[in-house]
């Protein structure tokens, strides 16, 4: 396999790390490789996508150097995402060659989020390239709700890979969107299956982004209050300090020994220890989710091979990040509050 050529910046020295107007250190980077998704989930895209023109699209090499600038401002976390990163042609030549900040001891993880349906071709070379955690989307056990949830998925291909990703030694987190009327009656059996299998879980609120066809988000919308309230009627939930890096917030459940997550950008949101910010795979970083502002990456990274431009675009993007996002499900009027799908600024 050809990998991607390491960035000439790399042996440059560590820059000053990258911090916010309220303080927070933002060390956690999100990268969409791709707005592209072999499924259609009917909370996140419309059936009839329209995606990106490939000519838009950076470059493997591209998105290497981006990532690399960014470690060297002090980014200890990088989490790659989509639409699905696993259906980009040669994704596993960038993953490999990210893995070497892992190797380095710059960077502390590189993970990824996927839907599962690549993983039985792609699980032992993730753990090769210096992956050691994924998190795997999985709304339901129930192969006709998964079918009309993705609106084609097969789940037995997204189990095989989950085993493939098992049998590679990767460690797995479930993330499921709780979907009222959908799945709201699988709740325990998601955890009962994630206990027997020792992965953890988290659930997570339908987020109001983009345009999703007839499916209106107030009536998919099932407050994590109440499912955790739902849960413990059934298992025994203990307070836990564990943190991933991420916005969950977790308990342990006594009876099966794993996690469950909480995602609540509605409920509750997330904001004040936010150290997280998201590239898509155009080059445009977002500095929250739920809000539009967001700065062109791509302008500076192609307008000189040195990376001072790039680095000075950064600076100046995090100096812009807003406090918190304005997420809400408006019950007057069903449109998104942020335009853009999540498949566009990755999960």
């Amino acid at each position: 396999m050809k990998s991607v050529p390491p960035s000439e910046t790399d042996a440059a020295a560590v820059l000053p790390p990258l911090v916010d107007p309220f303080g927070r250190t933002v060390s956690y980077l999100r990268v969409s490789v791709t707005d592209r998704c072999d499924l259609r989930c009917v909370y996140c895209m419309a059936e009839d996508m329209s995606f990106l023109p490939k000519a838009e699209v950076l470059t493997l090499e591209e998105l290497d150097r981006l990532c690399t600038a960014f470690v060297r401002l002090g980014t200890r976390r990088l989490r790659l995402t989509g639409g699905e990163p696993l259906v980009r042609r040669d994704v596993m030549r960038l993953i490999h060659a990210l893995g070497r900040h892992v190797k380095s001891g710059d960077l502390d993880e590189l993970t990824l989020t996927t839907n599962g349906t690549m993983l039985f071709k792609h699980a032992q070379g993730l753990a090769e390239a210096g992956v050691r955690r994924i998190n795997v989307s999985l709304d339901t056990l129930d192969p006709h709700k998964f079918q009309a949830i993705t609106r084609w998925g097969k789940l037995d291909k997204v189990m095989g890979g989950i085993q493939a990703a098992k049998d590679a030694g990767l460690q797995i987190k479930i993330n499921c969107v709780a979907l009222k009327g959908v799945n709201d009656d699988e709740i325990h059996r998601m955890v009962a299956w994630c206990g027997e299998q020792g992965f953890d879980l988290t659930f997570i609120e339908v987020m109001p982004m983009g345009e999703i066809g007839d499916s209106a988000r107030l009536d998919q919308y099932w407050p994590l209050t109440m499912l955790r309230a739902e849960l413990q009627t059934r298992w025994t939930l203990e307070d836990s300090d564990h943190r991933t890096g991420g916005p969950a917030r977790y308990v342990r459940v006594a009876e099966t020994g794993q996690r469950v997550g909480f995602i609540t950008p509605l409920t509750h949101n997330f904001c004040e220890s936010c150290n997280r910010v998201r590239l898509t795979c155009t080059g445009t970083l977002y500095m929250c989710l739920g809000q539009e502002d967001a700065a062109d990456l791509r302008t500076p990274l192609r307008k000189s091979d040195d990376d001072g431009l790039l680095i000075d675009a950064v600076r100046d993007a995090i100096r812009r990040k807003p406090k918190g996002h304005d997420f809400i499900i408006d019950r007057r009027n069903h449109g998104p509050a942020v335009p853009r799908h999540m498949s566009v600024t990755g999960g």
